[in-house]
């Protein structure tokens, strides 16, 4: 399992896809879901709605 590069939180597999979409495809370290948020300046809220969003599109990196 992995985890948050910053806080070391357990990631999800949609955190990991996230990151992936909006960071780099081909990361092998991941944030969570309120780190990527700090880091994009974005409420985490954002990230939740950007997942459905990219789940409804049909992204093959979202489950």
């Amino acid at each position: 399992m992995s985890s948050c590069c910053k806080c070391g939180k357990t990631l999800t597999p949609n955190e990991i896809s996230a990151h992936k979409k909006f960071i780099n495809r081909g990361a092998s370290e991941f944030l969570c879901r309120e780190c990527l948020a700090n880091r994009l300046d974005v409420d985490p809220a954002f990230i939740d709605r950007k997942i459905e969003q990219f789940k409804k599109q049909g992204c093959t990196l979202f489950i």
